[in-house]
């Protein structure tokens, strides 16, 4: 049986532009970056008060990157979600849809990252 959940992977073709969108968008941090003994390119992220990584890989010899609609995407809890969309859309991520307000008093939105990867934004309510 597993003991905890360690990373997701994400594949992309640029590699740089996404390792920058996480970090000066989203504020992740880098962890780690490797070569692995295949030769895909690895970036591990992690939110700053998260366990689990996202590992970035690039590795062409699986040929090209497709991105299902609705297939994956990333939750992330924001502090003030309209400042996270202010201060995204001045660096040119303005989010794709959103926000929108739950019954439970949270808010919602989602982001598209470089390569298609959706990205879900949650500013929880005061009372969860």
């Amino acid at each position: 049986m597993v003991k905890k959940l360690l990373h997701t992977r994400y594949r992309v073709k640029d590699l740089e532009k996404t390792v920058k969108f996480y970090t000066d968008v989203l504020g992740l941090q880098e962890i780690r970056r490797h070569t692995s003994g295949r030769g895909s390119q690895l970036v591990f992220l992690k939110a700053p008060q998260s366990d689990e990584e996202i590992e970035i890989c690039k590795f062409d010899e699986s040929g090209p990157v497709v991105v299902g609609p609705d297939l994956t995407h990333l939750a992330f809890e924001v502090e003030d979600l309209e400042k996270f969309a202010r201060e995204s859309a001045a660096k040119g991520y303005p989010l794709s849809d959103g926000p929108h307000n739950t019954p439970g008093g949270s808010a919602i939105a989602f982001i598209d990252a470089p390569e298609g990867y959706e990205i879900e934004l949650i500013q929880r309510g005061k009372d969860l």
